[in-house]
């Protein structure tokens, strides 16, 4: 399919804006913006936010107290009157602590670029953002174009998730622009997650004179690790990983106190609700008398799966990538995004749809700069296509 006069404005005035692009990748790059950085990740907003506005693309915040705030740019239809809008999401949040940026910078080595969150998911921001201006700058949008900037999605998203259901409930689709793969592959289906923490509580003694007298907090919590990682089945799709433990006050000192943070993936929602109450029951038995066991706090990624809908707009995509000529599929993978709290209410969503980068969440992650153009061409040129 040819593309009309009004497409190949949108892709012409995209073709022209790689060094802003990078540009603009450099500044929010080297900003720290960890998830519990509100200062830095709202820092990163208000770059974005202002780039936004210098494209007379209104914004509107909605603040938190706690983490970052979310924000939305939105550029209207160009015909009034279209009750669906579509929406383009990212998080500003990266894994990394304060001070990463001082250690190592934003840098390019040819055609790639690295420093902290440079492909999870500030390349995806950035295509994000320049999407959004080239309607702005091109008439308007087929159908209201929103972007969405969140705050803490690398922590589960605890205050950005009602926000994300909200944007997506009634949209006609949603590109979420994490990393695309190193493949040049969207994402089509992405696990389930539940973070968890639980704490032991045992009763303290001396561990030379009073032995006896104690209950290792220590003790029961490695009883529990076992059994929870015995619940990973890899045939149904799950993993569970006792990734950090804590505990005890001396080593004389029968454990008093322990501590561990759990990461449970499934492949899709009846893994999930399978392994759930099997997990209650592991932490509501106790094989030690004296020690007691809570959970202390929860926080849930839901999978990604791809219905009727999804798969069309997968389609839609990689049609127009194989017109702007480069081939693109969907893959699975491991890991978990806010994709599947739009999925969940309804949305039709891709995912990865942002420029390739690899090595996520290390000292060598990356983003190969050569990919940022045309990712958002085929992000535009889908857009433009989708009542097509």
């Amino acid at each position: 399919m040819a593309v009309n006069e009004r497409e190949k404005a949108v892709l012409d005035w995209l073709a022209g804006r790689k060094d802003a692009m990078v540009s603009l990748l450099e500044a929010i790059v080297n900003i720290d913006s960890g998830s519990y950085n509100k200062a830095g990740v709202d820092e990163v907003g208000k770059v974005i936010q202002a780039h936004l506005k210098d494209h007379d693309i209104p914004v509107e915040v909605m603040p938190d107290d706690t983490y970052g705030d979310c924000f939305t740019g939105t550029v209207a239809a160009e015909t009034p009157g279209a009750n669906r809008h579509i929406l383009l999401m990212g998080h500003r949040d990266t894994v990394f602590p304060d001070g990463t940026v001082a250690e190592r910078p934003f840098r390019v080595d040819g055609d790639l670029a690295y420093g902290p969150g440079v492909a999870d998911m500030k390349g995806g921001l950035v295509l994000n953002t320049f999407v959004l201006e080239a309607f702005k700058a091109c008439g308007g949008a087929p159908a209201p174009l929103v972007g969405l900037y969140t705050s803490d999605e690398e922590i589960a998203s605890p205050s950005s998730r009602p926000v994300i259901e909200g944007q997506a409930r009634n949209a006609m689709a949603v590109f979420n622009s994490e990393p695309g793969r190193a493949s040049g592959n969207l994402v089509v289906a992405r696990s389930g997650a539940c973070f968890f923490e639980f704490e032991v509580t045992g009763i303290p003694a001396h561990s030379g004179s009073r032995h006896q007298d104690g209950a290792s907090a220590i003790e029961e919590l490695a009883r529990k690790i076992q059994k929870l990682h015995a619940l990973t089945d890899y045939d149904a799709g799950l993993t569970v990983n006792v990734g950090l433990i804590r505990g005890g006050n001396s080593v004389n000192t029968v454990a008093p106190w322990a501590r561990a943070e759990v990461d449970l993936r499934c492949r899709d929602m009846a893994v999930m609700d399978a392994a759930l109450p099997k997990v209650d029951a592991v932490l509501a038995e106790t094989g030690l008398k004296g020690t007691t066991t809570r959970k202390t706090r929860e926080r849930r990624f839901l999978p990604l799966s791809q219905d009727d809908a999804a798969k069309g707009l997968f389609e839609k995509y990689r049609g127009v990538a194989g017109e702007l000529g480069w081939k693109v599929g969907g893959e699975r993978t491991g890991g978990s995004a806010d994709s599947g709290f739009t999925a969940a209410v309804g949305a039709p969503t891709v995912c990865a749809t942002g420029p390739v980068g690899g090595k996520g969440h290390s000292p060598d992650e990356y983003l190969e700069l050569d990919t940022l153009v045309p990712r958002a061409q085929a992000m535009a040129l889908t857009i433009m296509r989708l009542q097509a």
